[in-house]
């Protein structure tokens, strides 16, 4: 299974990636070593999991996601 899922970062920014362990994942995002993006910015929380059946369909998703503009991701997770 993994997972496609946006986290929040310290300066409000959202960052989105996929996973097959998203505390694993989280937890390398919050010590620096998850991507150059983060590192940057600081990982603070985690806002939107969703899980996809195969590698395939998490980055389909994840790029369809990346794609739009803010206002549209806060959507997912901000009802």
């Amino acid at each position: 299974m993994y997972y496609v899922y946006i986290l929040e970062c310290k300066n409000g920014s959202l960052y989105t990636g996929i996973t097959t362990d998203v505390t694993r994942r989280f937890n390398e995002h919050k010590t620096g070593v998850g991507g150059h993006y983060t590192r940057a910015k600081g990982a603070k929380k985690m806002v939107y999991i969703e899980e996809q059946p195969d590698r395939s369909s998490a980055s389909k998703r994840e790029a369809e996601i990346k794609s739009w503009r803010r206002e549209k991701k806060l959507c997912l997770f901000k009802k």
